[in-house]
């Protein structure tokens, strides 16, 4: 589970599973994308979403 961490800035904690499950969802939302500019385009409209505590 994400943890957000109030300061001066807020940082997101993140566990190993958080980070693994972020890298397959750009990777499934990504595998189509024929270059730079439109992976930018594929990844502006999709969201990720992490559960919190």
């Amino acid at each position: 589970m994400a943890r957000i961490i109030e300061g001066e800035r807020r940082i997101i904690k993140m566990s190993v599973d958080d980070v693994i499950s972020i890298v397959q969802e750009y990777q499934a939302v990504t595998k189509n994308s024929c270059c730079y500019e439109h992976t930018r385009e594929l990844l502006a409209k999709a969201n990720f979403f992490i559960p919190e505590d």
